[in-house]
């Protein structure tokens, strides 16, 4: 296999125009054969294959640097640079990223996962090149859907002003995870749909070429000049216009052209916009068919593309896309804002059924959140159903937009706490800390699927912002005896008992259970109570377990800077100074990806994590506990 060749980046340089050719189908079957077992991002990485082979023909890695936006269709990438051996732990614990990693391989240049970064960063490197006297090229992949950020058209105002070369290479597959939306994605179909512009600017160069001599000359002279045929023959020629040289559109799926076309980019002194067009899902037919089932796969049957995991119960997606469905029917104010994610958030079938009130502003995540508030500023009850480490993005407009007008814009938070496999650029981590610091915010975590469809009502009958966060995954349908009316800032007792109490909030509430069981069955008497209520949280409660327990346990799927558990520890310690506290929660670090059930294990918040800290911090637990019975009937009267 010519594959097996493949050991850095110079060795795509030694193979011939055959070779090639046999590569990008071996890679292909590579990537088919790895991911059906590991799972990862298929479809994107299969329409990227040879422009990724033209880059590195075309560019000198690692001295020169590549920017991958998003990041996750860098697979190919990684194989050029010689990581194919690590694919068998592709996303897996302590395995290889998803995604680029500097601390992975030179050929690394910058670490993403976001949309929309890469032209920011890779102009970011080259200032630095220029500033330093170095001759490295850089060049920033960004692909159609990204383009829809904000963020990249900052960046290419900035990239107008080089002076030097930088090359922007826009993949263009017309998808983004779902179908793009948006004058832009518009704008880039008439430039490739424009048959009229392509046959008349062939049919001019072909004549040219027959002019004796100057022929040539001619064509390269128009082909350099900014108002030349293309800007005459499209008008408004968006990226001209901007400042910046446009190429293309590219065929990319054609090595040589790509290459061609890409070191002719090289040669100019300024900023370069590449325009290549691909298919996402190429050379798999499941994939081509349905590229955004493809975008992210779990392992599936190569035959049939099926997945090879069974079909597990109701996802908390699936939970909040019946109830917003089922809610709008009767309301006609509700509506659903996305940006470019209608499938990861359960939205898709709220666009079919209500498609005048469903909102995919494309890869937008501040525009979303402003919208929303002007949305509700007019009389509408918003609900930006978007994944936690996306909303990161939307901070300033979460507060400055929605809050500080104590608009009534519903956040319904997907993904929130560790996602799994994605690693540290999606775990949803930050949410309870962010949100908590903004007044006018209140923030509530259903335990379980019964407590998400109370929460979604309830979040759109307040008339003030209201975050609604939820995990990834099988939505857990235990505790369904329990479901006591939602009352803004009130927790829920679930088992009261006295000594120790477990305090916890969102899908920490069936960890809390299982500990609870267990600390049950070595004797020990163990309340259990869902905070339910992150903020504001409920004091009334702290007070009644303060009553009858000399510890209590905060639990929570998020950081402790900043989270549920500091607060709670404030107030006790304020107003029950002899209570001690445990907060479980994770720690001030970015979490790699990795099966969650191990990254819980690790981060010390699964229920065996828990019982162990409890009794590595307090010893002593039976002594704790004759402590406390003394302390009562010496003072008789219960703790204050």
């Amino acid at each position: 296999m010519i594959l097996e060749t493949i050991d850095g980046p110079e060795d795509i340089k030694k193979l011939s125009k055959q070779e090639l050719l046999i590569l990008s189908q071996e890679i292909r079957d590579f990537l088919i054969e790895k991911l059906s077992i590991t799972g990862g991002h298929l479809a994107s990485n299969l329409g990227v294959v040879e422009l990724t082979m033209a880059i590195y023909l075309a560019f000198d890695l690692p001295k020169d640097k590549i920017v991958w936006d998003v990041g996750h269709q860098a697979y190919t990438h990684k194989i050029l640079s010689g990581r194919r051996g690590d694919f068998d732990d592709l996303r897996q614990y302590g395995g290889m990223s998803g995604f680029p990693k500097r601390k992975e391989s030179p050929c690394d240049a910058f670490d993403t996962g976001h949309s929309s970064t890469s032209i920011s960063a890779g102009l970011g490197l080259a200032q630095a090149r220029d500033v330093l006297g170095e001759d490295q090229f850089v060049a920033s992949v960004i692909g159609d859907g990204s383009l829809t950020g904000g963020m990249a058209y900052e960046a290419l105002n900035n990239a107008a002003q080089m002076k030097k070369n930088f090359v922007i290479i826009l993949n263009d597959n017309n998808m983004s995870i779902s179908e793009n939306v948006g004058g832009m994605s518009m704008y880039l179909n008439s430039i490739r749909t424009g048959e009229g512009y392509l046959d008349l600017k062939k049919y001019v160069t072909n004549v040219l070429a027959r002019i004796p001599v100057f022929g040539d000359q001619i064509i390269d002279k128009i082909s350099r000049t900014k108002n030349g045929i293309k800007q005459l023959l499209i008008p408004g020629m968006l990226f001209e216009n901007m400042g910046l040289t446009y190429l293309g559109p590219v065929d990319g799926h054609n090595v040589k052209a790509l290459t061609r076309t890409l070191k002719e980019a090289k040669k100019l002194e300024h900023t370069v916009l590449v325009h290549v067009i691909t298919k996402k899902g190429k050379g798999y037919a499941p994939a081509e068919k349905n590229p955004s089932k493809f975008h992210s796969v779990e392992p599936f049957d190569i035959l049939t593309g099926k997945s090879k995991k069974e079909k597990k119960n109701l996802s908390y997606t699936d939970v909040f896309s019946k109830t917003i469905c089922r809610l709008a029917k009767d309301d006609k104010k509700i509506v659903a804002v996305t940006a470019a994610m209608p499938d990861g958030t359960g939205l898709n079938r709220f666009s079919h059924l209500y498609p005048d009130r469903f909102f995919d502003v494309g890869i937008a995540e501040q525009h979303a959140v402003t919208s929303a508030a002007g949305m509700a500023a007019g009389g509408l009850k918003p609900v930006v159903a978007v994944y936690s480490s996306f909303l990161q993005r939307g901070f300033d407009q979460v507060l400055h937009d929605v809050c500080i007008q104590n608009l009534p814009v519903v956040f319904a938070i997907d993904r929130a706490g560790l996602v799994g496999s994605d690693g540290e650029t999606h775990q949803g981590i930050f949410d309870l800390s962010f949100l908590t610091s903004i007044p006018n915010m209140n923030v509530l975590a259903p335990k379980n699927m019964w407590e998400l469809v109370d929460a979604i009502p309830f979040a759109l009958s307040l008339n003030c912002p209201v975050a609604v966060r939820y995990p990834r995954g099988e939505a857990y349908q235990g505790l369904k005896e329990f479901r006591s009316p939602i009352v803004l800032g009130k927790g829920e007792m679930l088992y009261e008992e006295e000594d120790i109490a477990l305090l916890a909030v969102g899908s920490m509430v069936s960890t809390g259970e299982h500990v609870r069981q267990k600390l049950k069955s070595e004797g020990w008497n163990c309340s259990l109570a869902n905070g339910r209520f992150i903020k504001p949280f409920d004091k009334e409660l702290l007070d009644q377990l303060a009553k009858k327990h000399w510890l209590i346990v905060t639990m929570e799927e998020n950081v402790l800077q900043g989270g549920f558990g500091l607060s709670v520890t404030g107030y006790l310690h304020q107003h029950h100074p002899h209570m001690k506290v445990l907060n479980i929660a994770l720690p001030d670090t970015y979490v790699e990806h990795g099966n969650v059930s191990l990254l819980r294990e690790g981060l010390g918040i699964d229920s065996d994590s828990v019982i162990w800290r409890m009794k590595k911090e307090y010893l002593d637990l039976e002594r704790q506990n004759a402590e406390w019975r003394n302390y009562k009937v010496n003072t008789g009267e219960e703790r204050k």
